[in-house]
């Protein structure tokens, strides 16, 4: 049986053809991650819009969920998480206040800080986001097995380590 081909195996094998004194097997892996990049993509911004937030909403908003009760982090805190700059923090979290999503107070232990909290609001949204992203991205691998997912996972991670 032949094995399963796919346009990134057409795409290698004619580059293969044209200049067989290149080694292509970096771009089978990564045009691949790239194709897999705007599968995920689309799903995410179709469970963020079923759910009327944005991604960069999406970013701010499941950090603060992820803190745990109170589910609250100082802008410095956010700053870390979603790697913007301080000027575009404040922006998000004045758009997000504006929209009901978050609260912004006077950090009760330091009066010069301020410190960020998702309303109850919020955190209906971003569960409602995260249940569908969950549910989108086991369709997007509906097609591995468990155990090809986690072998997956693992190869990436590596790959990522080794990166950062």
């Amino acid at each position: 049986m032949a094995a399963e081909q796919d346009e990134v195996d057409r795409i290698v094998g004619a580059w293969s053809t044209e200049r067989p004194d290149l080694d292509f097997s970096p771009m089978s892996v990564l045009s691949r991650i790239d194709r897999l990049a705007h599968h995920l993509e689309r799903a995410r911004r179709e469970a963020f819009r079923r759910t009327d937030i944005e991604p960069w909403e999406w970013d701010v908003l499941s950090a603060l969920r992820r803190a745990g009760e109170p589910y609250q982090l100082s802008p410095k805190q956010l700053l870390q998480q979603t790697l913007v700059s301080s000027g575009t923090m404040t922006n998000r979290i004045d758009r997000l206040k504006a929209r009901g999503l978050v609260e912004r107070a006077t950090d009760p232990s330091d009066r010069r800080g301020a410190v960020v909290t998702l309303t109850d609001e919020g955190r209906t949204r971003v569960d409602a986001a995260v249940t569908r992203l969950i549910d989108a991205e086991a369709e997007l691998l509906g097609g591995m097995t468990a155990a090809d997912q986690r072998r997956l996972g693992s190869l990436l991670r590596h790959l990522l380590v080794s990166l950062d």
